[in-house]
């Protein structure tokens, strides 16, 4: 089972005794900022847990698996995750 946005207010708001209005707002904001500067290209560092960057793919070609025809894909970006040591002590 997933940890949901929704069970991360709920943690905010045991932990912390805010309000339940008060913590998906913290929440909120806390997404929003991240995915803003992940938008504008920058690396999101978050010291003790990992961090989020942004990578560009180049065109590629690629294959349809349904009907194993070639296309070419598009350039893109796309967002990768690495976690810091200390997280990864902590899950092992």
């Amino acid at each position: 089972m997933a940890f949901t946005k929704d069970d991360l207010v709920r943690a905010v708001t045991d932990e912390n005794l805010y309000p339940l209005y008060q913590s998906y707002k913290i929440v909120e904001t806390l997404l929003e900022i991240i995915k803003s500067r992940l938008s504008s290209g920058e690396n999101v560092l978050i010291s003790s847990f990992g961090k989020f960057s942004v990578k560009e793919k180049r065109e590629r070609r690629g294959r349809n698996p349904v009907t194993g025809e070639s296309v070419m894909l598009a350039p893109r970006r796309v967002v990768t995750f690495k976690c810091s040591k200390k997280l990864r002590k902590k899950i092992n």
